[in-house]
């Protein structure tokens, strides 16, 4: 129902200027409209005088505005879902969306049976600013992992953060493949670049030990303080028994000459574990699944 001109004229006075179309030059070309204001956005910004439209207009210096921002971030997680990429666990703060933490299982390679737990920094003027950072807790022995931070060396595969072209799924997915493909030049931790390229035993002696002392730290408290960062508890028989059940009730898998063929169960709300962020391994594996002694999964 539309305001009667009485009503309307008791309103505040807010001034609402319409974008005028863009300039047309006397050429063929077009002129593309003006960018959006570069002023830095700010709560207050939108309580100013009388007829002023600067705190309405305001989106930031990057063109976004926070809500603009969180909504993009929220599309980048949702993008990050459905990569599915295995053996990775990410959960945003619930503080900030601009920290995320995780964990990274791998299963193959030098690193097998690491559990590398980390934090995702993204900048504040996201979109448009550098490119994120990727920090382990543990400083896991690598020759692009800093000894003493723990910061990956991110920027070796994002020189320059592209908006729109770049992901943030994408930093995660290269944070895993650092350990299946290493790369020794203009390592970040010069030792473990050495050792690697020439003393390989005494280079696996050490990512043994450094795997080790990540994977016992699993169960401390995590670095970040956030009620969402990833925790882990030893094996308690008066819930983990029933939380497995739970999983594996939810999808039947059987392995049929190598492929996996699923089986729904009656229940229609149920849905492959996978798919809701769940996962098993007996205690001791690094192995994908793991069948018991009668062949179950």
């Amino acid at each position: 129902m539309s305001a009667t001109p009485e009503r309307a004229s008791q309103s505040p006075e807010i001034t609402l200027v319409s974008p005028s179309p863009p300039h047309r030059t006397s050429g063929d070309g077009r002129q593309l409209p003006s960018i959006p204001n570069s002023m830095p956005y700010s709560a207050g910004s939108q309580t100013g005088s009388k007829g002023s439209n600067q705190g309405l207009n305001n989106r930031g210096s990057n063109g976004y505005g926070p809500f603009f921002q969180e909504y993009s971030l929220m599309a980048e997680y949702n993008l990050m879902q459905q990569q599915k990429i295995p053996g990775v666990y990410v959960m945003p703060c619930a503080k900030t969306p601009l920290v995320w933490s995780g964990l990274i299982f791998i299963r193959q390679g030098l690193y097998q049976g690491g559990a590398l737990r980390f934090s995702l920094s993204i900048p504040d003027n996201y979109p448009d600013g550098d490119c994120p950072t990727l920090v382990f807790e543990f400083p896991v022995f690598h020759p692009l992992v800093h000894p003493v931070t723990g910061e990956l060396d991110v920027k070796r595969a994002f020189p320059r953060w592209r908006r729109n072209v770049n992901h943030l799924w994408q930093v995660i997915l290269y944070a895993k493949k650092v350990f299946y493909k290493m790369d020794t030049t203009s390592p970040s931790n010069p030792e473990a670049a050495v050792l690697y390229d020439q003393e390989p035993n005494m280079f696996k002696d050490r990512l043994a030990e450094s795997l080790k002392s990540s994977n016992d730290r699993l169960y401390q408290p995590p670095d970040l303080d956030d009620p969402y960062a990833l925790r882990f508890s030893p094996w308690n028989e008066a819930v983990h028994p029933d939380t497995k059940r739970q999983m594996m009730q939810s999808s039947q898998v059987n392995i049929i000459h190598g492929s996996f063929e699923r089986k729904q169960s009656n229940d229609a709300g149920s849905a492959n574990p996978s798919d809701l962020g769940l996962s098993w391994m007996e205690p001791g594996q690094t192995r994908i699944f793991v069948r018991d002694e009668s062949g179950n999964i």
